[in-house]
């Protein structure tokens, strides 16, 4: 590697600053950053410019992320290898079982879909490509939580006790979640039911990459009015099927787990 250039390192340390939160204001950034205004400034002119920014005029030019960094973040998401299997791996378990199939990744506390193939039915799903919901409201989220240790919880919730809702439904407490973990691990599957959603529920299982570690989770989600207990057994093994075949996509041995109807 050669030498860096100062103002490309100042220009992504501010792109950086949105990792983290929706919108910022130039006083924010430059107060984050400790630069001095004038370089900020013109800075910001460039990115907004760019499309890599957008300014909101009308709230004291607050910024948020912009168009262009969403394209090259679609495009990276695009070749990145997890989420072409994951797709191609929910396409297939999708057309087995006629019904939504999704995949996810953990980031912090939320979980981001990668991979979604809708169901034959009509069902509305708050989920989608690229969006990111509470990790506890979601089987998805319930399985990759599961598979952190006590100490990386902690970290994530950060003495947390009360968590945020989207339903009735939802686990509302940190000392719940660690419950439902615990029987999560017993089982090897995650269930959702009403918990982002007052209408469907959902089975999740975990997808491995090398090294016996969990990466991804895939789930199959039903409307509430159809989810018998035929039903339930037979998504369970669907979606553990579907986990297992896009491990070994990823290259992990598969190692069979107990399934909960």
């Amino acid at each position: 590697m050669g030498r860096t250039v100062p103002a490309v390192n100042r220009a992504l340390d501010i792109l950086e600053l949105f990792e983290d939160t929706d919108e910022l204001t130039p006083a924010e950034i430059i107060a984050a950053l400790n630069l001095p205004r004038t370089s900020v400034g013109e800075l910001l002119n460039t990115l907004v410019a760019r499309g890599y920014l957008a300014m909101d005029e009308q709230r004291s030019k607050r910024l948020r992320l912009g168009l262009r960094a969403f394209r090259l973040g679609h495009a990276y998401a695009d070749r990145l290898d997890l989420q072409t299997e994951a797709q191609a791996a929910s396409a297939a378990v999708a057309a087995e079982c006629g019904e939504t199939v999704q995949v996810a990744v953990l980031d912090k506390a939320s979980v981001v879909y990668i991979a979604k193939v809708d169901s034959v039915h009509p069902v509305r799903l708050v989920s989608a490509i690229g969006r990111s919901l509470p990790a506890h409201c979601t089987a998805v989220g319930k399985m990759l939580l599961s598979g952190l240790t006590d100490d990386e919880l902690d970290s994530v919730y950060d003495g947390a006790t009360r968590l945020v809702t989207l339903t009735p439904h939802s686990i509302a407490t940190v000392e719940q979640l660690r419950d439902e973990l615990n029987h999560i691990r017993e089982s090897g599957l995650a269930w959702e039911s009403c918990e982002s959603n007052d209408a469907v529920g959902c089975a999740a299982a975990p997808v491995y990459g090398t090294g016996n570690r969990m990466i991804a989770a895939m789930s199959i989600a039903v409307p509430m009015s159809r989810l018998s207990d035929d039903v339930r057994a037979g998504i369970a093994e669907d979606v553990q099927r579907g986990a297992e075949a896009l491990s070994a996509r990823l290259g992990h041995v598969a190692v069979a787990q107990p399934i909960t109807r």
